[in-house]
């Protein structure tokens, strides 16, 4: 590992060298269960805490380890924890702040998905949540209580494709004393690094860009390693003696790496989210190509977005990179290298012709994921953001006449031709 490589260079190599019993190239799945002790005090010193090593795959696992590494690299963070899906990472990276009574601050453009889990699921462990325009900083402020633990967003939202001013968002959690927790999935740390903009938390779904070809399901929480968990009392978990491994503190034992160890010592251990080593090593494989399958994605969503803002049959594109959006100049400040390839349009028509569109593309694959070097469409208002109501589809930017478009990495001349042709057949 070194701090001199470049992107791509860190995508390929970092977290992976050669395999030291083999001389492999590229990581092995470490397919196993558990792991053989040296002997009876290596294995206590392991379940102490008092070295690192590999135990059992809920917890540990070589090829999971490699992942860990290697995204903890592109993010810029101390250390970073795998687990089976973005949803996944979400309830991982809150379990060492939250407690029953206490409550996050969360952006209202959301992914429909994580505002359910948020407003409904989380309610279940006696956890809370105040859903803030995180473009008021007024309003941010005035939502943080005394109980608040956390402030999160997402660097680029799902399904509008709005982007964020972290740095904004940043200087206001130093203010109250609070991690920043910023979902970068649809950046992805080519496009941003929240954590140089101040974040303290990042997480992602795997399952996504970084993957990139819509094979595995994955989670991942980087911790910065920045922030002071014993300054203010509010984070016992990671402050105060842990009855499960005689007192230990974690922050005091482990400094910059306390978030990490607590991850896998705890969250991993109770919660078991793991992830599997196969999905560990396509996603290995998929971050690869990331920078170039980015800057494709990009190119193409401008084009798309361009030619959609400037067809009579549409009445409003949300991408960012456009020079009409209210977010460009944000975007150009914040995400030099472009504004992602996720973004919504809303046709003429309504919600019958949004649906019928939908039915009318052909290139496009109508599912319900996005980030694939394919192009994805969804109707978000009748699928991912259904269980929401009028008012929250709408703030969340899933009207009933908008379509979601995660841009793949095709010829763009192919994407458009397919987006024409379906929105004759949505508007005749």
């Amino acid at each position: 590992m070194s701090d001199n490589w470049g992107f791509d260079t860190a995508a390929i190599h970092a977290g992976t060298a050669p395999d030291p019993a083999t001389g492999a190239r590229q990581v092995p799945i470490y397919q196993t269960t558990a792991y053989v002790f040296k002997d009876a005090a290596h294995a206590a010193r392991l379940f102490g805490l008092q070295e690192v090593g590999y135990i059992y795959s809920r917890l540990t696992n070589p090829t999971v380890a490699a992942l860990q590494a290697r995204v903890a690299e592109l993010e810029g963070g101390a250390g970073a924890v795998c687990c089976s899906s973005g949803h996944a990472a979400q309830i991982m990276a809150l379990f060492p702040l939250m407690g029953p009574g206490r409550n996050i601050v969360a952006s209202t453009r959301l992914y429909g998905g994580t505002i359910t889990q948020f407003s409904q699921t989380i309610k279940r462990f006696g956890w809370g949540v105040k859903f803030v325009d995180l473009d008021d900083p007024q309003a941010v402020r005035a939502a943080v209580d005394d109980d608040t633990r956390a402030i999160f967003c997402e660097s680029i939202s799902n399904p509008g494709g709005y982007v964020t001013d972290i740095p904004a968002v940043a200087r206001i959690a130093d203010e109250v004393g609070l991690p920043l927790i910023v979902d970068n999935t649809l950046a992805t740390p080519w496009l941003c690094k929240p954590i140089e903009l101040g974040a303290t938390l990042v997480v992602h779904s795997l399952t996504k860009y970084i993957t990139g070809n819509g094979t595995v399901t994955g989670g991942v929480i980087v911790d910065s390693g920045r922030f002071d968990w014993s300054a203010s009392g509010k984070f016992p978990s990671l402050s105060e003696p842990e009855p499960a491994y005689h007192g230990l503190k974690f922050h005091e034992t482990f400094g910059a790496l306390a978030y990490t160890f607590h991850g896998i010592a705890i969250g991993l251990r109770d919660l078991g989210m793991t992830m599997n080593p196969q999905a560990a090593h396509y996603t290995l494989m998929g971050i690869e190509t990331l920078g170039l399958r980015m800057a494709r994605h990009v190119e193409n969503a401008q084009k798309v977005a361009e030619w959609l803002e400037n067809d009579p049959r549409v009445t409003s594109v949300t991408y960012a990179g456009l020079a009409s959006s209210p977010w460009n100049e944000t975007a150009r400040r914040v995400y030099p290298k472009g504004a992602g390839a996720l973004f919504t349009f809303s046709i003429k028509g309504g919600y019958d012709a949004a649906v019928k569109l939908v039915d009318n593309l052909k290139l496009f694959s109508h599912v319900a994921n996005l980030g694939d070097s394919r192009s994805l469409v969804i109707h978000s208002a009748s699928t991912t953001h259904s269980q929401l109501t009028d008012e929250q589809k709408i703030a969340a930017g899933a009207g009933p006449d908008v379509v979601r478009l995660s841009i793949g990495i095709e010829d763009a001349a192919d994407i458009i031709a397919d987006l024409d042709q379906a929105l004759a057949a949505a508007t005749a």
